[in-house]
């Protein structure tokens, strides 16, 4: 693993994605300060202070895309919740991959796959994790947001946060690529927050309603309407 810490940038995804040719395989870009962050469906990722975590992960495992990789996302998830877990709290998984304690989020994951001549360059997890925000700037936000600092009320070394979860990461990386979801099936629904609830999931242009029964084995989601239709979903946001 090599770590490259940046003062400032537009997006560490982008400038991942810019130069995927010049990183190695299991390259860490972070930085201080972030001034065009993403989330999923280009959602604007706000700069929350520079006491917080914006990271990407470079990740080449072949040159073929595979169908684990796009689970790459929840592992990554589960492995933040596992850090989080270390200072105390209780987090909980948003399908498919937000993290949130208390019911309000502290971290997103951004991954995007570059692919040239039809050969995979690269993919790149971003990431984003609330570790030491003022109230204030929370309550901007446009959703329901914490802190770690404001959870366990102290402040939080974003470098030793960030080393414990890249330790982690890495530590069963290799094995969950030969064995997929199935590697965290189990400690990634005993997180689930949406399980056995009613929610609403938009996949691109429309929305379906129903009872989250389950994740599949692939870890996408198994959603039952109300006629007792079961619904296979490997995309979309509960809303």
């Amino acid at each position: 693993m090599e770590l490259l810490y940046l003062d400032e940038v537009d997006s560490t995804n982008k400038y991942a994605k810019e130069n995927i040719d010049s990183f190695t395989d299991k390259t860490v870009i972070y930085a201080g300060f972030q001034s065009a962050g993403r989330g999923r469906l280009n959602r604007k990722w706000m700069f929350t202070g520079s006491g917080n975590i914006y990271a990407s992960i470079i990740l080449k495992p072949s040159c073929e895309i595979k169908d684990v990789y796009s689970n790459l996302t929840q592992y990554l998830c589960v492995k933040l919740c596992e850090t989080f877990e270390k200072y105390g709290v209780q987090p909980k998984i948003k399908w498919p991959n937000d993290i949130k304690i208390n019911d309000k989020k502290i971290s997103g994951i951004l991954a995007e796959a570059v692919i040239k001549n039809g050969k995979l360059k690269g993919i790149i997890l971003g990431f984003g994790v609330n570790l030491n925000t003022p109230k204030e700037i929370l309550e901007q936000i446009d959703q329901p947001a914490t802190s770690l600092n404001i959870e366990i009320s102290k402040n939080v070394d974003k470098e030793i946060f960030l080393k414990k979860l890249l330790e982690n990461f890495f530590l069963l990386y290799d094995e969950f690529i030969e064995k997929g979801f199935l590697l965290i099936k189990n400690d990634y629904i005993r997180r689930a927050e949406f399980l056995n609830k009613e929610v609403t999931v938009k996949v691109f242009d429309k929305s379906i309603s129903g009872i989250a029964i389950g994740v599949t084995d692939f870890g996408a989601l198994r959603l039952k309407d109300k006629c007792n239709k079961e619904h296979i979903l490997f995309i979309g946001d509960i809303l």
